[in-house]
């Protein structure tokens, strides 16, 4: 039972992560990456769908995306999904593909987007502390119901604290390469 508590727990922490992770591929660096666009919802046929499923995304180069879409009658829409988003991007419609130049970033806006990071790490740790309380929960439960006994109790719960540390310690390291990413001239 404990185990599957602990196993309960360490998949909650992981998808933590791969939230933050996806986050922090959001927040833009100067340099052109498909996963920025990958918020981006197109109205295709009256349905707001994925651009990556209307769309090629690829890197031109350094600070340029290419937009290929699969059908040419919506390269239109997508240009103004592109446009609309909160993602401050001015795209290029040359009527087969679109080109997304990324905008040079300001010192001021690398700070606004490290203090976004920091926040969505936050919101990372605090993920991951709640799958913690929740897996402390069910192991109070368990002594309560007299299933297992405290010293096993106080092994699941180091066993979970031991979980938690290594997924802390883990969001920490991305945000240190996610704020010199950002950092970075």
């Amino acid at each position: 039972m404990i185990d599957d508590i602990k196993a309960d727990a360490d998949a909650k922490m992981k998808k933590s992560l791969e939230a933050l992770n996806s986050a922090f591929n959001k927040i833009r660096t100067g340099r052109a990456h498909p996963a920025i666009l990958d918020s981006v919802m197109v109205n295709y046929y009256g349905q707001e769908t994925p651009l990556k499923q209307v769309a090629s995304v690829n890197v031109e180069d350094n600070r340029t995306l290419l937009v290929a879409p699969w059908e040419k009658n919506i390269i239109s829409a997508i240009e103004k999904a592109i446009m609309m988003s909160d993602l401050g991007l001015n795209p290029s419609n040359n009527g087969d593909a679109i080109r997304v130049p990324m905008p040079m970033l300001t010192e001021q806006t690398r700070k606004e987007m490290v203090k976004q990071a920091r926040a969505d790490a936050e919101q990372g740790r605090v993920s991951v502390r709640n799958a913690r309380r929740d897996a402390n929960g069910m192991l109070k439960d368990l002594l309560k119901e007299k299933d297992i006994n405290e010293d096993e109790m106080r092994r699941g719960e180091d066993e979970v604290q031991k979980l938690t540390d290594k997924y802390i310690a883990e969001i920490e390291t991305m945000l240190k390469a996610k704020e010199e990413d950002l950092m970075a001239v």
